[in-house]
């Protein structure tokens, strides 16, 4: 009788489990033969943050403990830069953009840097006050770009960053960033702080509308596919795409490719068309079909990071579409497909 007894919790216990697992969509992952990534390790351990390029091969690299890298084949070898600021202040080098010779760099805390000779030379900008810190940079014209912050705030210089004007009245909507993206012609999405919530800002606009999550789990980020609909990815290794671009609550259901105890921390489209996601311990996956099943990639499975940012560069600079996935550790993945 007693073992009758102690199998009744294991049996529960496990009928949950399937009811819990049975409301995802959850495929199972194969992995590839073949890799389209090239493995480029830096002796640096820096973590990558974000990738430029100017054109087809000088680009930029920055990242944690003023990492700034630069590249003239590329992006097939890199060679460390040198800011000028003090050695006492130990940025982390955020976010790098380019337009033409243009280029803007942030860094936290409070860096914004400038260059308009292809950054063969950067002047440092005085920020003031702003709320929260810098997050993301935007170069829109000559002269002109776009700054975002950690409180949800954007600010816009059309003078090279003499001085800068809010767009937004109430930063509050946003509540906080914890991550934060833009398209080509200015829509904002962003994941609050917390992770409970996500909210828009449309190019005229100058209100946060903030959005219910798709479930209880807490959102991990946020971003828009090349046409400009929404995807999420969530604790718990979920996968989400909106179903409906003026339904912003209509959300597909879960796909957990992979139940490994690791999130996913980012998406990007390669040239193909083909979905990425990347996440920790090495996982990086691919789904050819618009998300119905997805395979491992076998180079990067088998590296010691974690894979914090996936970048496609589709600019009218390029003529071809590079590809990077930044990691930690000094680890970066170049798209050779």
């Amino acid at each position: 009788m007693k073992k009758i007894f102690t199998s009744i919790p294991n049996l529960l216990f496990a009928l949950v489990l399937c009811f819990v697992l049975s409301s995802c969509s959850s495929t199972g992952v194969k992995m590839n033969e073949n890799s389209p990534w090239k493995t480029i390790q830096f002796e640096d351990q820096a973590n990558a943050l974000d990738v430029d390029f100017i054109d087809d091969n000088h680009g930029f690299l920055v990242g944690s403990n003023r990492l700034i890298m630069e590249s003239t084949d590329g992006g097939e070898t890199w060679g460390k830069r040198s800011l000028d600021i003090p050695a006492e202040e130990n940025f982390r080098l955020l976010d790098i953009d380019f337009k033409g010779s243009e280029g803007w760099l942030i860094g936290q805390p409070s860096l914004v840097m400038h260059t308009i000779d292809s950054g063969k030379n950067w002047t440092r900008l005085s920020l003031g006050k702003l709320p929260g810190q810098p997050f993301l940079i935007t170069t829109v014209d000559n002269g002109i770009a776009e700054l975002a912050t950690t409180a949800g705030a954007i600010y816009e210089t059309s003078d090279s960053g003499e001085s800068w004007n809010a767009k937004v009245v109430d930063a509050s909507g946003s509540g906080g960033v914890r991550d934060l993206r833009r398209t080509n012609n200015g829509d904002y999405v962003s994941v609050s702080s917390l992770g409970n919530f996500f909210s828009t800002l449309e190019n005229n606009s100058d209100t946060w509308i903030a959005h219910q999550r798709a479930s209880s789990k807490r959102v991990q980020s946020i971003g828009f596919n090349p046409e400009g609909s929404l995807w999420m990815l969530s604790r718990g290794a979920e996968i989400r795409f909106n179903e409906d671009s003026n339904d912003l609550e209509s959300w597909t259901k879960p796909i957990v490719p992979i139940l490994n105890g690791y999130n996913y921390l980012d998406m990007g489209w390669d040239p193909n068309g083909n979905i990425w996601a990347g996440g920790g311990n090495g996982t990086l996956i691919v789904s050819k079909d618009q998300g119905k099943t997805w395979n491992s990639d076998p180079l990067a499975s088998v590296l010691p990071t974690n894979y914090i940012k996936i970048v496609f560069l589709d600019k009218e600079s390029l003529n071809n579409q590079k590809g990077f996935i930044l990691g930690e550790r000094g680890y970066i993945l170049k798209w050779n497909g």
